[in-house]
């Protein structure tokens, strides 16, 4: 049992970790004030998945900057009305299982219980027009507003860095 309590408190913990010293330099590095308030606004847990994303595409070599922008902005929109845990687990099971479900949920208004579930749904075109708003590139709003559109061969380099940024995505 005293196992078990650690490992939830581990756990809990890592959700609200603060940044290390090394993150907090990519991000005052990469993102202009503007952008740096606009990444603040996300919550731990998607902080550092946007750091992880950003990672994903560091190591495989240099990447333009709106790529890297893009890569720590993409889920900002999410801030609109931050999921609570059980929702993001809710979100990736009926993603999964009962996606029809997900998109009758994620209808409508955002109000009630049902906001974390609209707001999830709609978190890529909130984040794009914050992203326009806080000065980001015409290429870096695209990559943000895209970054969950199902891509076929890509056509063109938006399509090639939103390939990237899927991609990387999928892994952090």
């Amino acid at each position: 049992m005293r196992q078990a309590t650690y490992r939830v408190r581990q756990f809990f913990a890592a959700l609200t970790a603060p940044l290390a010293r090394g993150d907090a330099d990519i991000v005052t590095q990469v993102l202009t004030p503007a952008q740096q308030a606009l990444f603040c606004r996300m919550s731990a847990p998607d902080r550092r998945h946007a750091l992880g994303v950003y990672q994903a595409l560091v190591g495989r070599g240099p990447q333009p900057p709106d790529l890297l922008v893009a890569a720590l902005l993409h889920d900002v929109g999410k801030a609109a009305g931050p999921p609570p845990l059980w929702v993001r687990v809710a979100v990736v099971l009926l993603e999964r299982w009962a996606p029809r479900w997900l998109t009758r949920l994620s209808e409508g208004d955002p109000r009630g219980w049902r906001r974390p579930f609209v707001v999830y749904q709609r978190h890529a075109e909130i984040g794009a027009e914050w992203a326009a708003r806080a000065g980001c590139s015409p290429l870096t709003v695209a990559l943000i507003r895209r970054h969950h559109e199902p891509l076929g061969p890509p056509e063109g380099e938006e399509d090639r860095l939103l390939t990237l940024l899927q991609e990387a995505d999928g892994r952090a």
